[in-house]
């Protein structure tokens, strides 16, 4: 046969010493035990110990997530029912966060928790935001008026913690997990619309579109920059109502609680701008909504 040539050089190789050493654990047929063996089964109890120890975790955390779970109940108000909701699933209702500028002041808070006296409680709980130095004498006012309406606990109930923050839009936060937020004020109005009274719910009326078009009328009112344009948005709400008591109809409804929101908002809109109509509409919100 033909030699082979060495074609690597030998080297002398050194192991570094600053690695453990690791044992052979490995047993041959009808060996006797070694010390080997003993750290072999040192291990694998050390390795039932954990899993044990992780199983205990597993079931205390169990638990705890069924404890979270009550609670989260006992804080979440009355189901919505597909039947009176527009098809929607039943879902415990969660505590919401309002971030609403001074400047701002959502009205339609203080309209729905005064409109819905009997039916449903709105519990607002205010706070300010570092942001804010003074929250002025009209937010104030708005404070001390939501504060004089009682919390009836009989009554399913919403919590709202309404925070004054400099932020260029209304926005509120509906998820407790997540942020989700729903901008503008007229966009509020829906959402407590479709989980508050099934009075005040309209996804199966048949006005739903005309109180949806009425709703977004609103939404362009306050996003109005001159007099002139306001008036013009004025002019399609009286086109609205017609001869109707409310925007809803004959009943009160959330398109009306977004208008006589709208319009409080909108101090360069005076009297003489609205028509008989819509004056006499507002004597009539202002019974309901008390504002």
């Amino acid at each position: 046969m033909y030699e082979l040539k060495t074609l690597l050089p030998q080297f002398d190789i050194k192991l570094p010493t600053c690695m453990y050493e690791l044992r052979n654990v490995s047993l041959s047929a009808g060996s006797a035990p070694c010390p080997q063996n003993e750290d072999t089964a040192a291990i694998l109890q050390r390795q039932e110990k954990v899993l044990k120890q992780l199983e205990e975790l597993k079931a205390q955390l169990g638990l705890m997530r069924e404890n979270l779970g009550v609670k989260v109940c006992e804080k979440s108000v009355q189901q919505t029912t597909a039947s009176n909701n527009g098809g929607l699933k039943e879902v415990p209702l969660h505590d919401v966060v309002v971030n609403g500028h001074p400047n701002f002041i959502p009205y339609a808070l203080l309209a729905l928790k005064n409109a819905w006296r009997d039916l449903f409680t709105i519990d607002v709980k205010t706070f300010t935001h570092s942001t804010m130095a003074d929250i002025g004498p009209a937010a104030r006012e708005f404070e001390a008026n939501l504060a004089k309406i009682a919390v009836n606990e009989a009554l399913p109930k919403i919590k709202v913690t309404l925070i004054w923050k400099n932020c260029e839009h209304t926005e509120m936060i509906s998820s407790p997990t997540m942020y989700v937020p729903i901008y503008g004020e007229v966009n509020i109005i829906r959402y407590l619309g479709r989980v508050g009274p099934p009075e005040y719910r309209y996804e199966n009326s048949p006005l739903c579109n005309e109180i949806d078009a009425v709703l977004d009328i609103c939404y362009q009112l306050l996003r109005c920059s001159t007099h002139k344009s306001q008036v013009a948005m004025v002019r399609l709400l009286d086109k609205r109502l017609n001869d109707q008591q409310y925007f809803g109809g004959n009943q009160m409804s959330v398109a009306d609680i977004g208008v006589y929101s709208s319009l409080i908002r909108m101090p360069a809109i005076k009297d003489k701008d609205l028509t008989p109509a819509l004056l006499a509409w507002r004597k009539r919100a202002k019974l309901i909504t008390q504002i």
